[in-house]
């Protein structure tokens, strides 16, 4: 048992190919959601826009996604090989 969670540990705890791709496309999106919102606020509040840098960091909400997309991808084909050997 793993005494730090108080369960069994197994080979599946370590981080494999294409994992830490996710997990950086995944906070990328998160920045690019936040900003998406922040940039569509002000036409509800009816305030002035946000200048064109904020709408910008938007698109970071789709390049998270590709980068989680290929750290997919990556896992998937690792997998494969691992599983063809």
């Amino acid at each position: 048992m793993d005494r730090s969670t108080d369960r069994p540990a197994s080979a599946n705890d370590e981080a494999g190919p294409g994992d830490g791709l996710v997990r950086a496309g995944a906070i990328v999106f998160i920045v690019g959601a936040v900003a998406t919102l922040v940039t569509v606020a002000p036409l509800f509040l009816g305030s002035d826009p946000f200048p064109t840098i904020a709408y910008a960091v938007s698109m970071l909400m789709g390049v998270g996604f590709a980068v989680a997309g290929a750290g997919v991808l990556r896992s998937v084909a690792a997998q494969r090989s691992r599983d063809r050997a």
